[in-house]
């Protein structure tokens, strides 16, 4: 007998493994290791962030919670990042009744969600007092882990979250984003020392419970794992967690030496919901570790089974999935250092502009950028405010153009920057900052003043509850614009919570598909097959001009023997009276314009200068501004922008109302 068919049916480690017998159709269980890897399961979180721009609905959760349930995972990512923001900007939901739902489907399983430190779930550091009612409330819906990280790790921002989180008795886990300036660990920024440093921070002076590499972009080689999991083991004494990204191609490997060097948890997602830019599959990862002495434990039936019921719900966001290339990998972010994420908010920004051209150049900038403002990691929000400015600084010219948020982390109200900022660079964005021009160097949330009594008295007509003003708070124009929908104030469905933004029905995937194989089978166009009848004395011959073409074409009358014939385009007979002229081209516009266009106001055009969404305007029709004024303030790829009047004059016309979506070139206002 071959040693592996041996092993098989002995199993391996005292009898630990689940097998058939062979010889009689019995299953043998595998008591636990004494040491197994705990598994946190993304695929309710960052499984279809990553890989489905966070389309999942709710109801695809509640439909298999239970069976994921049974897995034994030790618990599983459910909220927080994307999911609390696309849920009501694009699918109609509200955020907060997720984790609720799942608590009660799924009992026996911690639920976690990830918490961008100050930032809580949006895209800008916010004042304490929402970060004690964010972190309440989501206590109240059943979070049981919070993993909390900081776009630039500077500790300062976890620790009001962390006193919050302490306060009900709930597990703070300290996320340390990973990051290089190379193609490996090292340098004179992230070193081995550098991480040591800061978990010794969050174990130390922040009491963390865990502490969890973030590599948001599948940069840890796994060497580079091997070495800093063994570095942190040494030196911390609470348990050590692996979160990783497949976008690489590195993510298994690196995890398999995490494990080696006695990593005690590591983020995995069901196979349909992994690789890409998502986390390695938890699968192929049970396998490989089944009967060793870190064997998970978890059932491979179950979790095939769990992997089964996603398929069948995962064509309802198949449009979501990006397929421009054929490797599931993308080894360029080796070279860029490029979350997966990001990526996808770059090309659907630069197809938005009618720029995809310049996504290389983008990706180029996108580096230069990153080490002028310090080198952040690039996790949101850093990722946002270093890719927008660069596609800004590609699309318009180099800081032509800044953000609102890029001029707060200049200033210092992200925190402290892992690498000086450069010195010019941050003078220029910083002349003429509304809270001026000198950085800040102590905790950012210091200079916030408290917003959450503001922001009731703000949302008062819309907001029931305080989870609805939490949702103002976080998300003003598109918090407010849900919240009246939900309360019935406002009945018109936001063409945001349509397709191609919000997924599709299986009916109409279905319908789709009959479609398509309509297509490939040549039968789009039904013809009903009917003999052609013999000619009759009736027929008679037209001309049929189209443009400088004509063709004849035989018509008996119906009732006859008809017939039908049409011949080869000819060229135009001499005899031939022609045809009367069409109007002139410049003519047919001009109705057209009428007809669609609604009168502009003559003047000096405020143009869009990228795609993005109306926030406000910050005047009105009759106002008098000067060169530099803000008159609008656009969102693009989630970062605000004020778009100033070009020229000294009145504002003779708004174009567009506050929460509309605008491409490149939009006239958004016009200045007399």
């Amino acid at each position: 007998m071959m040693e592996i068919e041996r092993r098989i049916m002995k199993g391996i480690g005292d009898g630990s493994v689940l097998a058939k017998d062979l010889t009689a159709d019995k299953v043998r269980t595998r008591p636990k290791e004494k040491n197994p890897v705990k598994i946190c399961d993304t695929t309710f979180r960052d499984g279809h962030q990553s890989t489905l721009a966070t389309r999942m609905r709710t109801s695809d959760m509640e439909w298999m919670a239970e069976e994921m349930n049974k897995c034994g995972f030790y618990c599983m990512e459910v909220w927080g990042g994307a999911t609390f923001d696309v849920p009501h900007r694009f699918l109609g939901e509200d955020p907060w009744e997720r984790p609720r739902t799942l608590k009660r489907l799924m009992p026996d399983t911690p639920l976690a969600m990830l918490l961008r430190g100050q930032n809580l779930v949006a895209y800008r550091n916010h004042p304490d007092d929402l970060v004690d009612a964010f972190v309440e409330q989501a206590v109240e819906v059943g979070i049981d882990i919070f993993r909390v990280f900081d776009a630039v790790n500077d500790e300062r921002n976890h620790e009001r979250a962390a006193k919050a989180i302490k306060k009900y008795g709930k597990i703070y886990r300290a996320e340390i984003c990973y990051s290089l300036t190379q193609p490996r660990m090292g340098g004179p920024v992230y070193n081995l020392e550098y991480y040591v440093r800061k978990a010794l921070i969050f174990q130390n002076e922040l009491d963390a419970d865990i502490i969890c590499i973030k590599d948001q972009a599948g940069l840890i080689s796994p060497y580079d794992a091997y070495d800093l999991v063994k570095a942190l083991k040494e030196e911390l004494r609470v348990p050590v967690e692996l979160h990783t990204h497949y976008t690489s191609g590195q993510g298994s490997m690196s995890l398999l030496k995490a494990v080696e060097a006695g990593v005690d948890i590591v983020d995995t997602a069901l196979s349909p919901f992994a690789l890409r830019s998502s986390q390695p599959a938890i699968e192929p990862l049970v396998v490989a570790l089944y009967g060793t002495d870190r064997d998970t434990g978890l059932d491979i039936e179950q979790l095939f089974r769990c992997g089964q019921m996603l398929e069948q719900i995962a064509p309802k966001y198949r449009d979501f999935l990006d397929t421009s290339r054929m490797s599931v990998i993308d080894v360029g972010v080796l070279v860029h250092q490029i979350p997966g994420g990001m990526t996808t908010n770059l090309v659907s920004q630069l197809k938005q502009a009618d720029a995809l051209d310049k996504l290389g150049e983008c990706q180029d900038m996108t580096a230069k950028v990153r080490a002028e403002l310090g080198y952040p990691p690039l996790v949101t929000p850093t990722s946002q405010i270093v890719g927008v400015q660069a596609v800004q600084n590609v699309l318009v010219g180099p800081y032509k153009m800044i953000s609102k948020e890029v001029k707060d982390y200049c200033w210092g109200l992200y925190g402290r920057s892992p690498a000086p900022i450069d010195e010019d660079i941050q003078k220029m964005i910083l002349k003429g900052y509304e809270r001026g021009e000198t950085p800040i160097t102590g905790r950012a949330a210091d200079m916030l003043e408290p917003e959450l009594e503001e922001a009731k008295e703000e949302s008062k007509e819309f907001a029931r509850t305080i989870q609805d003003v939490l949702l103002y708070a976080l998300y003003p124009t598109t918090g407010a614009r849900f919240l009246k929908y939900k309360y019935g104030i406002d009945k018109t469905i936001p063409d945001d919570w349509k397709p191609p933004r919000a997924p599709r029905t299986m009916e109409e995937i279905k319908q789709e598909d009959a479609l398509i194989a309509r297509a490939k089978a040549g039968k789009l166009v039904e013809k009903v097959e009917k003999p052609i009848p013999e000619k009759g004395p009736d027929v008679r011959t037209f001309n049929v001009f189209v443009e400088d073409e004509y063709y004849q074409v035989e018509v008996e009358a119906v009732g006859s023997a008809s017939a039908t014939t049409v011949s080869r385009p000819m060229p135009p007979a001499a005899a031939t009276p022609a045809a009367p002229p069409p109007p002139p081209a410049a003519q047919v516009v001009e109705t057209r314009k009428q007809a669609v266009t609604p009168t502009v106001a003559e003047g000096e055009k405020v143009l869009a200068p990228v795609p993005g969404m109306i926030i406000r305007y910050e005047v009105e029709v009759g106002d008098q501004v000067r060169e530099g004024d803000t008159v609008v303030i656009l969102e693009s790829m989630k970062m605000e922008n004020t778009i100033p009047a070009p020229v000294d004059g009145t504002v003779a016309a708004i174009n567009f109302e506050t929460g509309a979506n605008v491409g490149r070139n939009a006239v958004l206002a016009v200045i007399t």
